[in-house]
């Protein structure tokens, strides 16, 4: 049995039971690992508008703070989508873990009375006369502007990709939205019938869950096994960059484990063209070279960028590594707009070095809304994010890393019996069961 060839249990069955028992009662009243408190609120009274753009995690999460916390304001919520999706929950219907119903609720459900929803897209934003025009042209002034975006899924920048395509002739990518995720599950149970040559991909740009990409290699490695198909199968992952995941340790990690899977990793090694009906995969290398690969199944997290409204807006950096993205220009610590005071970022818009993840979103928001506070009492915000990033990593079916890391790569373990470089059932647990329960209390405000 190799190293990685079974589940490893790093706490005792009591602890196990006792901390089971404890995250279950804390996702069911709103005490977390890693949160702000919401007892420390601060509320004042004032006649302030404040617009929030985006209805995600973060977003959600904000206007119901907001409206416990402000009395007498204005908040305005834009965002034309009516469904919410718990997008940490589409790698698990896209590996056969979830159905896919688990992870749809509706947003008129999670948007508290008192908030005045335009149920319209953010189309410009000018912040030089503290305005948001809409997509219909409603024009929006506020007083005080927070930005929930969430983040562009480019996938027009690989030639011949056809999102609609997900799920048929081996292409699969879990981001797009639940049906594609469990399309993609359709395409790796078919994989795994057989066996065959996959080619799982990373981007150059920053994105999203960043351990999406790292779950969907271990699970179709294990779903082959599962199957008896590995033997007959091979798993090559091509990274853009040179690197698997941003965390040195935890790369390292990977890549070892990988070795033990006989996953070889392909870096500087760009996905720029697919051609979905032969089933071939062109990657663009760093001399500029091409190579193209014939593949089975082929898992594609796109490139990822700013929406178009805040990329060509003021509100985007304006040089630097971020700018090319058009990602929102924010202090990393305070996330305040480091040029615009009366604005705000949090969530995956946000251009800092780390925090593309719910977990991130879970800690952010209380932080944002006590320095927006600060600022509207003409006090300078003194609340600081860490940079605080949670990634429980699947390794098998039953086994899990809980990776927690700051923009220092620093390992920020919440719970002492997990160790961060060993996987568990417990830290499976956690994913499995109650990490939903807890983001739906963010989004609720109750975290």
């Amino acid at each position: 049995m190799s190293k990685y060839g079974k589940d490893k249990t790093n706490i005792s069955r009591r602890n196990f039971l006792a901390a089971s028992t404890a995250l279950t009662v804390a996702a069911g009243t709103g005490v977390s690992l890693n949160s702000t408190s919401a007892q420390a609120a601060t509320t004042i009274k004032t006649k302030a508008h404040i617009v929030v753009v985006g209805s995600g995690l973060a977003g959600l999460g904000i206007v119901n703070r907001l409206r416990k916390q402000l009395d007498g304001a204005k908040i305005t919520l834009v965002d034309a989508k009516q469904d919410h999706h718990y997008q940490p929950g589409f790698t698990l219907i896209a590996t056969g873990i979830w159905p896919v119903d688990k992870v749809t609720n509706s947003n008129q459900e999670l948007i508290p009375a008192g908030v005045e929803w335009i149920q319209e897209m953010a189309r410009e934003f000018k912040p030089d006369t503290k305005q948001v025009v809409t997509d219909s042209g409603k024009v929006l002034d506020y007083d005080y502007l927070i930005v929930a975006t969430g983040v562009h899924l480019d996938y027009d920048q690989i030639e011949g990709m056809d999102v609609n395509r997900i799920g048929s002739n081996g292409l699969a990518s879990v981001y797009p939205s639940p049906e594609l995720a469990l399309a993609t599950w359709q395409a790796m149970e078919k994989f795994c019938k057989t066996g065959g040559k996959a080619l799982m991909t990373l981007p150059s740009t920053p994105i999203k869950c960043a351990g999406a990409p790292l779950k969907m290699t271990f699970m179709l490695a294990n779903r082959a096994e599962q199957a008896g198909t590995l033997a007959a199968s091979s798993i090559d992952f091509h990274s853009a960059i040179t690197s698997v995941f941003s965390v040195p340790v935890i790369n390292q990690e990977v890549l070892d484990r990988w070795k033990v899977l006989d996953i070889p990793v392909h870096f500087q090694s760009k996905l720029v063209a697919v051609d979905i009906d032969a089933q071939r995969a062109t990657f663009e290398q760093a001399d500029g070279s091409r190579i193209v690969e014939d593949y089975d199944f082929l898992h594609i997290p796109p490139p990822m960028r700013a929406p178009d409204a805040i990329k060509n807006s003021p509100l985007a950096w304006q040089e630097g590594p971020m700018a090319g993205g058009g990602w929102l220009e924010v202090d990393p610590g305070t996330l305040q707009h480091k040029r615009y005071k009366n604005v705000f970022g949090v969530g995956d818009i946000n251009g800092t070095a780390k925090g593309k993840t719910a977990a991130t979103v879970k800690k952010s928001v209380p932080i944002v809304v006590e320095n927006l506070i600060s600022v509207m009492i003409d006090k300078a915000p003194t609340k600081i994010f860490d940079g605080y990033t949670s990634c429980p990593l699947l390794v098998r079916e039953g086994s899990a890393l809980l990776v927690e890391f700051d923009y220092n790569n620093n390992l920020t373990p919440s719970l002492p019996f997990v160790k961060p470089l060993e996987d568990s059932y417990f830290a499976w647990l956690l994913k499995y069961r109650l990490f939903k329960p807890s983001y739906m209390a963010v989004a609720k405000g109750r975290l």
